[in-house]
């Protein structure tokens, strides 16, 4: 959301409202955004983030990153946006939003302009985007994300700015990220209904990967891994771009559910002896220390477990996800870009004894990664499971390029629709 606007030495302080819907919480940000003088080490930075206002609640009536139940989602945003505004002193009327489905696509597009050896200009440029819009125009899908990559000219590839550039075939690599239609248009019905407007929607990895990677990481190849509570999404960056993405319908609350099911015990206690006495590693946990576990639908009536069978539950389940996003990275081609650079994130990856055996299934250096660059931010939102909506502050420092390139050729690469997305590519360079 914009609320206004002062300049500074030529750019302009801005005021951004985002919103994190997820299947754990939903969480709301505003902020105001400085102008940055100096060169950043952080990836995608060109401002600097000040939180005016804060808001989170528990999510109900959504599953996996899908609207289940519009009127329980709604009272859930309704809710965080009040915390948020109320501690910023100020009333919003539209936001920036995730989408953290695992309907979500990434494929590369190519378009191509034949020159006949004449000089490339910012014309060929847009009828190579508008020959990516063609490609990749489905009516059942929505275009989140289209980056160019990079140029080509007779087929050699890497060029950066190729705009007077002589050449017989001119061509672009774009980055298109896609999503069901019926999701997206729920979801942003959802949002209406708390008398929201929606600027943007972002890929949740995406907005995760904005968030805490470092810019040689960001530049070199890296991949972030979000352990979400209803989700686990991965994204590819490589120099300096958005390459990559992929989704899985399952994250921490799944871990939930086994120590409930396992256990015999109701979710609220199994979400609560997860994070209290959670680990990956079973031998974490001697098997003499006992936990007294509440019988399910007798309060009164404690029964006890060692602490191992805790982590036996949990073990199983986080080595299950771990291998199928060892699968989706290989199958995605950019296992040689990743190298060793792995970064995990989201409220699942705190558990105890993840990073050790994130590195033993993967085969590749972990780091936890938790939002960056970011000042006034409450103590208890500085970790992991806050990265994905500090990510969503930072989209739109770097959307611009994103917007100029491709929206301006044709509007809906961006984003497959003529409504809300349509306004995003001017909102930004205006704002930006």
């Amino acid at each position: 959301m914009l609320l206004g606007s002062h300049h500074s030495g030529g750019r302009k302080t801005r005021f951004l409202t985002v919103l994190d819907v997820g299947s754990s919480k939903i969480v709301c940000l505003i902020a105001c955004l400085h102008p940055l003088r100096h060169a950043h080490h952080l990836h995608a930075r060109t401002h600097s983030m000040e939180i005016l206002g804060f808001g989170v609640q528990r999510s109900r009536g959504i599953k996996s990153g899908v609207v289940m139940d519009m009127y329980a989602a709604e009272q859930s945003i309704r809710l965080a946006v009040d915390a948020a505004e109320k501690m910023a002193g100020l009333v919003v009327d539209s936001v920036i939003v995730n989408f953290s489905s695992s309907r979500l696509k990434s494929a590369f597009v190519n378009g191509v302009v034949h020159l006949g050896g004449r000089k490339v200009t910012t014309r060929d440029m847009r009828m190579a985007l508008a020959d990516v819009s063609r490609k990749a125009f489905k009516a059942e899908r929505h275009v989140m994300h289209s980056v160019p990559v990079s140029y080509a000219l007779d087929g050699d590839r890497g060029i950066s700015d190729p705009i007077g550039m002589m050449g017989g075939l001119f061509g672009v690599d774009v980055h298109v990220v896609t999503a069901e239609t019926a999701p997206l248009r729920n979801l942003e019905a959802c949002i209406n209904r708390a008398h929201l407007s929606v600027e943007a929607m972002v890929a949740t990895p995406f907005a995760s990967g904005l968030s805490v990677l470092v810019d040689d990481e960001a530049r070199l190849g890296a991949a972030c891994i979000d352990f979400g509570g209803g989700t686990t999404t991965f994204s590819v960056f490589s120099e300096g771009k958005f390459v990559h993405a992929d989704a899985l319908a399952i994250g921490g609350h799944h871990i939930t559910l086994d120590v409930a099911r396992g256990l015999s015990m109701s979710i609220e206690e199994a979400e609560r002896l997860k994070v209290i006495y959670g680990s990956t590693f079973s031998a974490d946990c001697d098997e003499r220390q006992m936990i007294n576990v509440s019988e399910i639908g007798n309060e009164h009536r404690e029964i006890q477990y060692p602490c191992a069978v805790l982590g036996r539950i949990i073990r199983a389940r986080v080595e299950e996800i771990l291998e199928m996003m060892r699968d989706c990275l290989n199958r995605s081609g950019f296992g040689h870009i990743i190298g060793k650079r792995v970064i995990l994130t989201g409220g699942a990856s705190q558990l105890a004894g993840l990073p050790e055996i994130a590195r033993s299934i993967l085969g590749r250096n972990v780091r936890v990664g938790r939002p960056l660059g970011i000042s006034r931010l409450p103590s208890f939102a500085k970790g992991a499971a806050f990265s994905s909506a500090v990510g969503l502050l930072i989209y739109p420092q770097l959307a611009g390029f994103e917007e100029k390139t491709a929206q301006t050729a044709v509007n809906y690469l961006s984003t497959g629709t003529d409504g809300y997305f349509k306004r995003v590519g001017q909102w930004l360079r205006e704002s930006f």
